[in-house]
């Protein structure tokens, strides 16, 4: 006989639930936060407001597979944003281009707003700053550590995803509360390491391998990568935290 238990409220993290099963569960106003979904099986479930950020691919509701739907809307919506899959070095070079001159509009939409609202957080996620931060860390650490081969290219301030365990080497002061000078100096500078990297790049460099990644920090230790590949998550960060970014500023416009 099952123990029908009331466990409202319980948070659940770092569990493994592999091939758990959930029967007559109720998770309204639940949150997933960095939760792998891969092969989940869902029947007779009920689905009214639900909001999902993140990688989709294969997502099959009532017998159609929407992730392609979503990624054509997305590309409807942003015409640029296929810029952001680029497969040569010119493609690359004017990907970046695009990219610095978007988010140079969203700094200018963040400066509006009284500084101290860029530190608040909008629904649990990170704040503006926070978010420079991290971009900061991905420009650093795919392309300053696997691209031009710095074994340890971060600046203190700059800020790992939260589910990385600490690494020797690596900051990760996610309380940290700069300016966003200072913040945008940290930033600005893990781009400038990303133009260099695109500067002279030819087409067949993109797929030659790097040489094996020394010491510790990210990416790991030993890895070997491709400037394709280091690019492509670079691209990949840059193009999704702006959206975040932006979703959130509305909000605190909203609040001013």
């Amino acid at each position: 006989m099952a123990t029908i238990e009331d466990s409202r409220g319980t948070a659940f993290e770092d569990v493994d639930m592999t091939g758990s099963r959930f029967t007559r569960v109720d998770l309204t106003g639940s949150t997933f936060r960095a939760v792998g979904l891969y092969g989940v099986v869902m029947r007779d479930v009920e689905v009214s407001g639900t909001t999902i950020d993140g990688e989709i691919a294969s997502l099959v509701v009532n017998g159609v597979d929407v992730a392609p739907l979503v990624e054509a809307e997305l590309d409807r919506r942003h015409p640029e944003r296929a810029l952001f899959r680029a497969t040569t070095a010119d493609g690359f070079r004017a990907a970046w281009d695009v990219n610095e001159r978007l988010w140079a509009e969203t700094v200018d939409r963040a400066r509006r707003l009284p500084e101290e609202q860029l530190h608040e957080s909008v629904g649990e996620e990170w704040s503006f700053v926070q978010t420079l931060r991290h971009l900061a860390f991905a420009s650093q650490s795919w392309v300053g550590r696997g691209v031009l081969g710095d074994p340890s290219p971060w600046h203190p301030l700059s800020l790992p995803w939260d589910g990385m365990e600490p690494r020797e080497g690596v900051p990760h002061d996610r309380d940290a509360r700069p300016t966003l000078d200072d913040t945008l100096a940290v930033r600005l500078a893990g781009m400038a390491l990303v133009r260099r990297a695109l500067d002279g790049l030819t087409d067949e460099q993109l797929d030659v391998p790097g040489a094996p990644l020394v010491g510790p920090g990210w990416p790991d230790e030993g890895k070997v990568l491709t400037p394709q590949k280091c690019l492509r998550v670079v691209l990949n960060e840059e193009w999704w935290h702006r959206r975040y970014a932006e979703r959130d500023l509305a909000v605190l416009e909203s609040r001013a």
